[in-house]
């Protein structure tokens, strides 16, 4: 299978796709098409008015997000992060997330208030840093979507109950659109996830 990606092609997943539950690995080289993959990432944050996006939410299995706080191209601060390590959370607080990957469903989550950041950016730079507030919560989500892990897997059971209806109707959609092959064969899948991991991990 060829390795070659038409980045333009780069579309955000949404449940229950299996890549969304795929634990991505860590890159371990950076060319200009990785770049060129993060740039549409931000794209399409921007296009669906996101905050963050990881790369498993385009369908892509390596441990690379991007984010900006601000959700507007030419405001805060657009950052790339490469294999992002959560650590030294401090403090909690509960406030609403929502996910590009789960459009209009939102939640309350239990996150840290403060967390320590170890990343690389794009160039190679270490990112070694102290994070609070929203920033904090963003790459907490986030890195949580590299690890296979959603949103809606951290809000409590009543409040998921209550989601159970809206996500069951998403599943019904994702499984009819298997059924008319529209959707890649988990055999397929992974093959290609494979080929990725074989060039960047």
């Amino acid at each position: 299978m060829a390795a070659e990606l038409d980045v333009s092609s780069l579309a955000i997943i949404t449940y229950p796709h299996p890549t969304l539950r795929y634990v991505a690995k860590p890159v371990r080289r950076v060319d200009a098409e990785l770049k060129k993959i993060a740039e549409k990432m931000l794209e399409l944050m921007y296009e669906h008015h996101g905050v963050g996006l990881a790369a498993t939410q385009v369908d892509l299995p390596l441990r690379i997000f991007v984010m900006n706080s601000t959700g507007q191209r030419g405001e805060g601060t657009e950052q790339v992060i490469i294999n992002p390590v959560v650590s030294r959370p401090r403090s909690n607080e509960e406030a609403e997330e929502g996910c590009l990957s789960l459009p209009n469903i939102h939640g309350n989550v239990i996150r840290a208030k403060t967390i320590h950041l170890n990343a690389f950016d794009l160039s190679g730079k270490e990112i070694d840093v102290d994070v609070s507030g929203f920033e904090a919560r963003v790459i907490q989500h986030e890195t949580d979507h590299l690890d296979g892990t959603l949103f809606i897997d951290r809000i409590k059971e009543g409040a998921a109950a209550e989601l159970a209806p809206e996500l069951d109707a998403m599943v019904t959609d994702f499984r009819s659109r298997q059924r008319t092959k529209a959707m890649v064969e988990d055999e397929i899948l992974i093959e290609r996830l494979g080929v990725w991991e074989q060039r960047y991990c």
